[in-house]
């Protein structure tokens, strides 16, 4: 198992909505204004559509996909993929020391991978 690709990531946080978030943001993620400047426990607030808790918010989660700039510009519509190679690798989702409005399911995030942070967090993905 390893980690979503930045597209595989927002097609699970999204679950089928065309939403900025997959409910009302007090109901589904911990940021900054209610998280009380720290983490919290898995699985407290209500999940998306398809059962998958935290997706927004608490922790940012670390993607497969190097980091691209360009990333919403590439032509693939479908699964588009990050670049071959690079310094940094995607994180989305925000943390619980974010601002409300960077709570989003299109918000990215990056650093380089060999960081360590308590904002940092990853999901595993399986076939």
């Amino acid at each position: 198992m390893s980690p979503p690709t930045e597209a595989q990531w927002e097609y699970a946080a999204r679950a089928g909505s065309r939403e900025a978030r997959y409910g009302r943001i007090e109901d589904i993620a911990w940021y900054k204004d209610n998280s009380g400047d720290r983490p919290k426990g898995v699985g407290e607030k209500t999940p998306n559509a398809w059962k998958l808790y935290d997706m927004l918010g608490n922790a940012w989660e670390w993607t497969a996909d190097w980091y691209g700039e360009t990333y919403y510009q590439a032509k693939e519509s479908r699964d588009p993929q990050g670049p071959p190679r690079g310094t940094y690798r995607g994180l989305r989702g925000g943390a619980w020391f974010v601002s409300r409005e960077s709570i989003r399911v299109s918000v990215r995030g990056s650093n380089p991978p060999e960081d360590r942070h308590l904002t940092f967090g990853f999901r595993c993905a399986g076939d």
